[in-house]
């Protein structure tokens, strides 16, 4: 069994006192939701924190919020079980439900919370090791050494985004609200990330993400989300794919929408398919057009245990699933 190090919990009852507390604390601090990730990274030794802050006590994260426009309003501490459960949540978002639904297993949906998932921390083969294993073959880029085992002379950390909620959230056009010392900001859920999987989140010091906005959805859309991993059940994801389209009375595409993670450091939306798929037929031809340019534009890498050649074969034939249980939709 591998223990936890030595670290001290403080319990903000408020989002002024957990922002303070990060201020005073410093690079020490995490910011601890459901811990799900957290703990098990600390247990690893690849995260350095002697002061966790905890987020459940302040009520104003926990929150649902269903806007008469049709957006929502989702905070941070909210559950994963509460979103995949939402009635709400599945009639008008329900990738989203699925996705939460899709993250390990009933008990850590249960613990594990939305602002968590979006924050995940990046996922690699060569870091989520025991210490052990990591010193044997001599650290990497994302904690305590220089080379990234992954791209040979590489420079930046290419540790993979794999959050389930998050292209889920990408295809609804969601952004996220984040508060620190200097106030409050809201943008777009994609420039939450960068390139650099050793640092990953655009969170300046002090900063912590509060909420998620989605905006109002076309009532015709219609939204999926699919995912793979190596095991049914507790796994990470080794390809995600979320999916949406729009469809007219004579069944002519006029919005189609695909996001995925485990490629990179960042979470992807595909670009261009808008142009590629405007006023078509959503039929075999135009689905098998939109999975080839799926592919083009995701490029797997062996950061992940399962074979980069293999990952990039099913990007197509898993783009092309979640296309044809869109096309079958009411």
């Amino acid at each position: 069994m591998l223990p936890l190090p030595d670290f001290q919990l403080h319990t903000p009852q408020s989002l002024t006192e957990a922002v303070q507390l990060l201020q005073q604390l410093g690079p020490a601090a995490r910011i601890l939701a459901g811990g799900t990730d957290l703990l098990v990274n600390m247990k690893h030794r690849f995260n350095d924190a002697e002061h966790l802050v905890h987020l459940g006590a302040i009520d104003a994260l926990h929150h649902i919020t269903h806007h008469p426009d049709g957006a929502f309003s989702l905070g941070a501490s909210v559950s994963l079980a509460s979103l995949r459960d939402s009635p709400l949540i599945q009639q008008h978002l329900p990738a989203l439900a699925m996705a939460a639904g899709g993250v390990a297993s009933p008990q850590l949906q249960n613990m594990g919370t939305l602002g968590g998932n979006v924050c995940l921390d990046t996922r690699c083969v060569y870091i989520n090791q025991t210490y052990f294993w990591r010193q044997a073959l001599g650290f990497c880029l994302k904690k305590d050494g220089t080379e990234c085992h992954v791209v040979k002379g590489g420079q930046l950390c290419v540790a993979a985004q794999s959050s389930d909620t998050v292209p889920a959230l990408l295809i609804y056009d969601a952004t996220v609200e984040i508060l620190g010392p200097n106030g409050t900001r809201i943008l777009p859920l994609e420039d939450l990330y960068k390139k650099d999987g050793a640092q990953h989140l655009t969170l300046e010091p002090g900063e912590l993400l509060t909420r998620v906005h989605v905006p109002p959805q076309h009532h015709d859309l219609r939204a999926t989300y699919l995912k793979h991993r190596t095991r049914a059940s507790i796994d990470f994801p080794v390809l995600s794919i979320a999916a949406a389209v729009r469809l007219d009375h004579q069944g002519h595409c006029h919005d189609v929408r695909v996001a995925s993670t485990c490629m990179g450091s960042r979470p992807r939306r595909i670009a261009r398919l808008d142009k590629l798929a405007q006023g078509q037929p959503f039929n075999d031809a135009l689905i098998d057009e939109i999975a080839a340019q799926t592919a083009k534009q995701l490029n797997p890498l062996d950061n992940l245990l399962a074979d980069k050649a293999w990952r990039k074969a099913m990007i197509p034939v898993f783009t092309r699933r979640a296309l044809h249980a869109l096309a079958e939709q009411p």
